[in-house]
């Protein structure tokens, strides 16, 4: 069964606490053969594994994404 929503967390600039950005899945797969994620601006992509491995996704040029300090999935609803 596929996840719909995850709750990415991404460290801040000072390190002391953390961004977090919801993103729900797309009809499309990553490099790996995985679900792509996005936030509802597009700008946040990531392709997540059935084991909650991220690997974010550049969604423009020039942009080098975080890496997202976690991912927890989020409930249906």
């Amino acid at each position: 069964m596929s996840v719909r929503r995850y709750e990415l967390t991404f460290p801040d600039a000072d390190g002391t606490g953390g961004d977090t950005v919801i993103v729900e899945r797309t009809e499309s797969a990553g490099p790996g053969g995985h679900p792509v994620y996005a936030d509802a601006t597009g700008i946040v992509r990531a392709e997540i594994s059935d084991r909650g491995e991220v690997r974010m996704l550049p969604s423009g040029g020039h942009q080098a994404p975080a890496q997202p300090t976690g991912a927890r999935r989020l409930p249906e609803g």
